[in-house]
């Protein structure tokens, strides 16, 4: 069923198929990159790997070898995507899913085989994700991928060089090792947004500006959209791991676990840093609201000092005639009447300064 936006690879969402379509109805996004199908074929002592133009030399492949992986790239090519459902037995729906490149992870038994959807993390402003689909056979493993580019070489390498145990595994534990390698991909950009909070701490202890907000604000999108991923991530894994799947062996359960673990560690993470974020926003409203105050106080000083030098400059400045009476303004007549009022206005701003001191108005 579609979900919401924010798991998607960045885009906004769009459902191919019109209202009232056929179930099952293959079509390929407006933006999907060109198909391009590898294959990686493997026992405990040999190993065979190709790039196949045409699915047509899948079927040997498959009755020859213990392990096949198919990886197809790119989303373009319906008829080769419906070449590859006829020739696996997949469901119709489970490749609309597959096209429709929204969906969370998630677990489906499809008895011949399961259908797994995982999303593969890609550094980008703002964050997107890429649908990976894994139908996980009894003597095969297909894989299809929004578009090339992925997480997964270091485990190619391990394939060619016979390194750990995927060679005398099947084709669980090489699904076990792609969804690992897919959440080890989470770790170093969740790491860096830790970073970019701090540096944005330290720019809002030095200059506070907007853009400081912005920067917040995204770090925050970005870490919801990575967890709304695990904690659906979990939850299929922990499907795989409650439900007894015939097709997912007891020993590869045991390293699944170790993914639930991951996922939960991501999630501790992402919800400290969701929470400083919080903090951080705060700290800058805090901030930017005591700045504005300084300026505030400093401008009501200063108002509040000229206020009676503008009351004794008014006082002088009125057109009593001194000739008239002898109280009108008897200071105009003094010799030392303009230094009086200067004087006057020194003392009065003294004496106001000195009583601000004293009532701790003028400490920053």
């Amino acid at each position: 069923m579609p979900d919401d936006s924010s798991l998607h690879s960045g885009r906004p969402f769009q459902r191919q198929t019109a209202p009232g379509a056929a179930p099952g109805t293959l079509i390929s996004p407006p933006d999907a990159a060109p198909t391009q199908i590898s294959v990686i074929c493997y026992s405990a002592t040999e190993i065979h790997e190709e790039s196949l133009p045409d699915v047509s030399k899948l079927g040997d492949l498959l009755s020859h070898w213990p392990v096949t992986w198919v990886n197809v790239t790119g989303l373009a090519d319906v008829r080769q995507l419906q070449t590859l459902a006829d020739l696996f037995g997949i469901h119709p729906l489970a490749m609309e899913d597959v096209v429709h490149v929204h969906q969370r992870p998630k677990v489906e038994d499809y008895r011949e085989y399961l259908f797994l959807v995982t999303r593969m993390i890609e550094e980008a402003n703002p964050l997107r994700t890429d649908q990976i689909a894994l139908f996980i056979g009894k003597n095969f493993l297909l894989t299809i991928q929004e578009r090339p580019g992925d997480c997964l070489n270091p485990l190619r390498d391990r394939i060619r060089k016979q390194a750990g145990r995927v060679r005398h595994a099947g084709p669980d534990y090489l699904a076990y090792a792609i969804l690992d390698a897919t959440l080890d991909a989470y770790f170093p950009l969740v790491e860096k947004y830790g970073d970019q909070m701090e540096d944005v701490d330290d720019a809002i202890e030095t200059n506070p500006s907007p853009q400081v907000v912005s920067e917040i604000h995204r770090l925050r999108t970005n870490l919801l959209q990575v967890r709304k991923i695990m904690w659906a991530q979990r939850d299929a894994l922990n499907e795989l791991i409650r439900d007894d799947y015939p097709l997912v062996c007891p020993e590869t359960r045991v390293y699944l676990r170790d993914c639930v673990d991951h996922t939960a560690q991501i999630l501790d993470v992402v919800e400290t840093y969701r929470e400083m974020c919080a903090d951080l926003r705060d700290y800058y409203l805090s901030k930017t609201n005591y700045r504005m105050n300084q300026v505030i106080k400093v401008l009501t000083i200063l108002s509040t000092i000229f206020l009676p030098l503008g009351f004794i400059t008014g006082l002088y400045g009125m057109n009593f005639d001194p000739d008239k009476s002898p109280w009108n303004m008897p200071e105009l007549h003094w010799p030392f009447g303009y230094a009086f009022s200067l004087l006057a206005m020194f003392i009065t701003t003294v004496s106001m300064l000195i009583f601000m001191k004293r009532r701790g108005w003028l400490n920053s």
